[in-house]
């Protein structure tokens, strides 16, 4: 929680050979994508991003986001100007395309910035040299009409079929549209104050916004550990929409609350801050350990467990089971740009057996009466709703214990069934949430 997903976007370029040092970066960071790397796991892995510093940093990761972002925009207007599918080895010239398409159209950098430096970046390399006048000319091109083609464009272009078929029978044609119009924008950043009551005047000393659900937003950081109260753990970064699954726990001060598959830890926290007796189990020990960072930082006691929690067993059993399962991470798509492009429906079938197994196993380690609150950061029905409908079809005597409006401070975020379902579009006049599910279940005595 040192950084944040809010960098300076602006073009480090001065002249011709100014910026190549981003741009080759970013180049880099999406032929990591390309070979099925995370955004994140590319920008922590990519040499020379590493080295980058200041502004040049941040136009390298703008540029690499962006064009993830609108990668479905960008390539339909490419391809108006390209004769031939270019052929697989030459992925990089599509890219360094991308790269310059982006800078014109939505990052604001001058036209023969933008095309100069491709071309600068494409003799860097023996498999692109050769396409140097290709680029030249496509990347003219678009800089003369791009701009009138991108106003025509539906906001689903930028949505895989996959994805779009997915919401648009999950919620309807106007919620998939206002979807895939959310992530279009950068999201902002939000914090968790550690002390719900002292939220407006971190708001305030922080100049930002208070929501209605208790999370405090901000438009632009660029360090995040340079904040007041970082130092103090008077909060943690944690989006809106992911606070809300611990507080449909209800009053857990002295109970024991188990959080499953807890890193990165934010709700931990947030259990432990509400007074519970919190263990938090994780299968990755390094993922374990930024938690018991945040945990030193924030003053707050859980017990940390790194292990499979399908092959684990507390020693007693709990009030509380929060698991927040592993998933598609669709819902995360506005920070998280590369989800659409790198994995596929393929890869949702393969993780609904494993959430089913998680659900049952959780299960018990519930006293009698217990809570169980499952959640995930997806999009994807089959994840939530059916999984959730799946799950009290398989235990007998599990009941859903629907959520109330007023739990979640009158958020219109709950279906008919009483489970709470976030989209991206909502408080999309506060720059929207992530999307999540959660369904709460009460084992029966």
């Amino acid at each position: 929680m040192t950084t944040s997903p809010q960098e300076t976007a602006s073009d480090p370029a001065s002249g011709p050979a100014a910026g190549l040092d981003a741009r080759r970066a970013a180049l880099d960071v999406l032929e990591r994508v390309g070979k099925g790397a995370s955004l994140d796991e590319a920008l922590k892995e990519c040499r020379t991003f590493d080295v980058l510093q200041g502004p040049d940093r941040g136009f390298a990761r703008a540029l690499a986001t962006t064009v993830l972002r609108r990668r479905g925009s960008l390539d339909h207007i490419l391809g108006a100007y390209i004769d031939r599918p270019l052929p697989k080895r030459a992925a990089r010239v599509m890219d360094i395309l991308r790269l310059a398409a982006a800078q014109t159209l939505f990052l604001g950098t001058p036209d023969h910035a933008a095309v100069s430096t491709a071309v600068s970046v494409a003799a860097d390399r023996r498999e692109t040299a050769g396409y140097a006048k290709l680029i030249n000319a496509v990347g003219r091109k678009v800089a003369k009409t791009g701009a009138g083609a991108l106003e025509k464009l539906p906001a689903r272009i930028d949505t895989p079929g996959w994805l779009w078929r997915s919401w648009e029978r999950g919620f309807g044609p106007q919620h998939a549209r206002a979807i895939a119009e959310a992530h279009r924008t950068e999201p902002p950043l939000d914090l968790t104050v550690k002390s719900p009551d002292e939220a407006k005047e971190w708001a305030d000393r922080l100049g930002a916004e208070l929501l209605a659900t208790g999370s405090i937003r901000l438009t632009s950081v660029s360090d995040v550990s340079s904040l007041a109260g970082y130092d103090d753990g008077a909060w943690w970064v944690q989006d809106a929409a992911a606070a809300l699954p611990a507080r449909l726990a209800g009053d857990i001060k002295g109970k024991q609350v188990l959080d499953l598959c807890a890193a990165p830890g934010g709700k931990t926290l947030q259990l432990a801050a509400m007074g519970a007796n919190v263990t938090s189990v994780d299968i990755s020990p390094p993922r374990l350990e930024k938690l018991h960072d945040n945990l030193v930082r924030t003053k707050l006691v859980a017990n940390t467990v790194a292990e499979d929690m399908l092959k684990w067993r507390p020693e007693e059993k709990a009030d509380v089971v929060l698991l927040d399962a592993p998933c598609s991470a669709t819902g995360t798509i506005r920070r998280h740009p590369d989800i659409p492009w790198t994995k596929s429906d393929t890869d949702i079938a393969a993780l609904l057996p494993l959430q089913a197994r998680m659900i049952d196993h959780a299960l018990t380690f519930l006293k009698p009466g217990g809570v169980l609150i499952y959640c995930v950061c997806s999009l994807q029905p089959e994840e939530g709703e059916k999984q959730a409908d799946a799950a009290l079809s398989r235990n007998k005597g599990l009941k859903r214990a629907p959520i109330e409006a007023s739990e979640i401070d009158g958020l219109a975020a709950t279906n008919r069934k009483g489970d709470l379902r976030t989209l991206p579009s909502m408080l999309g006049a506060q720059g929207g949430m992530d999307g999540f599910f959660a369904a709460r279940f009460v084992v029966g005595d």
